[in-house]
């Protein structure tokens, strides 16, 4: 098949690289060079890298414009296939490819339409998951579904693992996708449910807010790891005024209704620091100074930068 294909992010490339190995006769539209990090050098997005090593053809269209759109048009796709791409698609583009475009999407749409679906569910501790494609439209993830598939969620997971677990069963919905559309099976079926939203996450969303529970700030840290990541200010102690980033941390226990909310109520000898929540407590096992190193919580405290009685927050 003729595949027009819209992806920037790394993630993209996985499935870019799947397709490339069926065979498909393949078109890429990325988003542009973006200055990077350190120095304001230009860096390619990973689709463009990919596409120059393997020869495929590509567009990287500040806007769509007639020419970029006729450059596509002339492409004469059979379908259209969008992930991780970074911006809404025109319509006038979208529908351009004999079967339409269908994106993936890491949720059970109409769960977590959005930007950042898997942390989302996480967040909310979801126990099942899955992978939705589904036909573009206009508006943001509200397009009928084709194919849906389910994953259980380990309570373990983060969303590091969890990606790690749904892009095979994405790769998997892609291709049965494309199959059903060369046996020209195009049934869908409208979206069904109240929807929820996944907005882009800011790095200011990792600041843990000890009103919450527990198991609300376990699983705050799983949607957040590795990035942004959860971290707290030491509001009491040594390191007074030092954020802190939580690397690693478990329920400690999740019953109890608290006051001294952020406070260090117990040190744990070689396993790091307990911390009150509003019901329950965290484990901290392992953290990351303000400009310092990964280390264990154990080390930190050995350190004298964690004592019992210590606060975090405000």
């Amino acid at each position: 098949m003729k595949i027009l294909f819209f992806g920037t992010a790394s993630l993209s490339k996985v499935f870019l690289e799947n397709l490339r190995k069926s065979k498909h006769d393949i078109f890429c539209v990325t988003m542009p060079d973006k200055p990077a990090a350190r120095g304001q050098k230009l860096a390619f997005p990973a689709i463009k890298t990919f596409a120059l090593e393997n020869n495929i053809p590509f567009v990287q269209p500040e806007k769509f414009t007639p020419e970029i759109i006729e450059q596509i048009k002339n492409f004469n796709a059979d379908a259209g296939f969008a992930v991780s791409y970074g911006k809404l698609i025109p319509k006038s583009v979208f529908l351009l490819p004999k079967f339409k475009t269908f994106n993936i999407h890491f949720s059970l749409l109409p769960k977590y339409r959005g930007a950042a679906p898997v942390q989302y569910a996480l967040f909310n501790g979801e126990t099942e998951t899955g992978v939705s494609s589904f036909y573009l439209e206009e508006t943001l993830d509200t397009g009928e579904i084709i194919i849906q598939e389910k994953m259980p969620v380990d309570i373990k997971d983060t969303a590091e693992t969890l990606f790690d677990k749904l892009i095979p069963l994405g790769i998997e919905v892609m291709n049965e996708t494309l199959s059903r559309f060369e046996n020209r099976n195009l049934n869908s079926m409208p979206q069904q449910g109240e929807p929820s939203y996944a907005p882009v996450l800011k790095k200011e969303d990792g600041q843990v807010d000890w009103r919450k529970s527990a198991n609300e700030i376990y699983n705050k840290y799983r949607g957040l790891c590795p990035w942004p990541g959860t971290y707290s200010v030491v509001s009491k102690g040594k390191s007074e005024g030092k954020r802190i980033k939580f690397i690693e941390i478990e329920i400690a226990e999740n019953n109890t209704i608290n006051e001294d909310l952020g406070k260090v109520f117990k040190i744990e000898k070689h396993k790091g620091f307990i911390v009150i929540c509003a019901v329950g407590k965290i484990l901290v096992t392992k953290v990351q100074p303000e400009n310092k190193p990964v280390m264990n919580a154990w080390d930190f405290i050995y350190g004298g930068q964690i004592s019992e009685g210590d606060c975090f927050g405000a």
